[in-house]
């Protein structure tokens, strides 16, 4: 662990690994676990395209979101050379607001070498995306998740995470990001099915308390 990468999340099986060695460390996170059944594998393609989609879906609904990839691919927007040759109106045109064509074209440029970030530790990974515009911390921890399989990476931020931490330890209210960073390394070295288990927790107790 000591190379700031940590284990690979590849199959549910590491997952479920996690997850066990998480509920030996928390009585609540076990009984927590014991009636959510396996957590998801949530595991994505990594590279460009992966990044521009996560910009494309920020606030705005899933529907709208699909839509307006659907359009970009289409017009082979999911490769960076033909974004940078795009200029930001024909961008508009298949439906990106004005700050998110800004994005996209600045990802484009940035010239990230991918596969370069799957040998990378998790801090400059995080770096390395943050330093682009349009790219904050959330969205590069939960490509640091989802796409490059890190075990060990949380995303503090996240207000569900924050959420189902409040909801599952009784906490008086929602810890803030520094709050939730700091008690999620207690979790530390499987901090990412930590968040696999406090987003499916959060996501059963909201359903639950629309039943009541």
């Amino acid at each position: 662990m000591g190379d700031g990468i940590g284990r690979i999340i590849h199959s549910d099986a590491c997952v479920a690994e996690g997850a066990a060695w998480l509920a030996e460390q928390d009585p609540r996170m076990a009984k927590a676990l014991a009636g959510l059944g396996p957590l998801p594998l949530r595991r994505k393609a990594d590279g460009f395209a992966q990044l521009l989609n996560a910009i494309v879906g920020q606030q705005v609904s899933v529907a709208s979101a699909n839509a307006i990839w659907g359009r970009l691919c289409a017009a082979g927007m999911n490769d960076p050379d033909r974004v940078v040759r795009t200029s930001a109106e024909e961008l508009r045109a298949l439906g990106l607001s004005q700050q998110k064509a800004r994005y996209a074209k600045a990802l484009a440029a940035a010239g990230i070498d991918f596969e370069a970030l799957r040998d990378q530790p998790n801090d400059e990974v995080i770096r390395t995306l943050t330093a682009v515009t349009g790219i904050g911390v959330w969205t590069a921890e939960v490509y640091a998740m989802f796409s490059l399989g890190r075990a060990d990476v949380f995303a503090p931020g996240d207000l569900a995470l924050q959420e189902g931490a409040r909801m599952l330890f009784d906490l008086p209210e929602r810890p803030k990001d520094k709050a939730l960073r700091e008690m999620a390394k207690a979790w530390s070295p499987w901090r990412s099915v930590a968040a696999r288990l406090l987003w499916a927790y959060y996501a059963q107790q909201k359903t639950r308390e629309g039943i009541r």
